[in-house]
């Protein structure tokens, strides 16, 4: 006998309050509950609703649905890696790479004017961090303000997000500013330093562009394709 719909809509409940709180990964999980409940019930039809649903979620085991969301993570983050390494190498290849090469070399002969070549460096990467940290503000902005609305909520998407602001992070090092002031005599008086800096700004801009202009634009694109359900969502 199949559940009915409040029984469905029990299923939802259940998920959320064992801390699965995307909509993607509580269908998947409703929808194995509710066959693997049938069945049981089925079999033993002396077996009430409640009871089908515990033995089935103990099968999860003593963390539950945890170890379903680490793994759903971990698959969703290398597509998301995968997203930005074909994104970033798109810049390296014809025509954007003579685009990427007219850039870093426009530095580089920046970065080798003498008597203000640490604060070109310092002030260049000083708008990268600031340009980073705006997005990731403006990103929490609006989870917030999606969360309030109540609107549904999706893992991949919320990878995109939220790892993207750390991905962001990662490549903005403070500590180059401190390694830069103690041996910017040495570090800017050597061409090859200089040209290795200026590549490192073009790839941590390009990285910038990428994790929070690029792929945010086509979130949606990305989101059909991982979840067709999606599609009926924005009908």
């Amino acid at each position: 006998m199949p559940l009915t719909a409040v029984q469905i809509n029990q299923l939802y409940i259940f998920t959320r309050q064992h801390f699965v709180e995307w909509y993607d990964l509580q269908s998947e999980l409703v929808d194995h509950l509710a066959n693997a409940i049938e069945a049981q019930m089925k079999e033993n039809t002396a077996l009430t609703f409640d009871e089908a649903l515990n033995v089935e979620f103990q099968k999860f085991g003593v963390f539950g649905f945890m170890d379903v969301v680490e793994n759903r993570q971990a698959v969703l983050k290398k597509k998301y890696n995968s997203l930005v390494w074909t994104h970033f190498k798109g810049f390296f290849s014809i025509p954007k790479i003579i685009f990427t090469t007219a850039v870093t070399a426009t530095l580089y002969n920046l970065i080798k004017l003498d008597f203000y070549s640490k604060w070109i460096f310092l002030g260049i990467y000083v708008i990268l961090i600031g340009t980073a940290f705006y997005y990731m503000i403006e990103n929490r902005k609006n989870r917030k303000q999606k969360t309030v609305l109540g609107q549904k909520r999706w893992l991949f998407e919320e990878i995109i997000n939220k790892y993207g602001d750390f991905s962001a992070a990662l490549i903005v090092p403070l500590n180059i500013f401190i390694q830069l002031l103690n041996h910017s005599n040495v570090i800017l008086s050597n061409n090859y330093w200089i040209l290795g800096l200026s590549s490192f700004l073009v790839v941590i801009a390009i990285s910038i562009f990428i994790i929070f202009v690029i792929i945010p634009s086509k979130v949606e694109e990305y989101l059909l394709a991982t979840y067709p359900e999606y599609k009926l969502e924005k009908l």
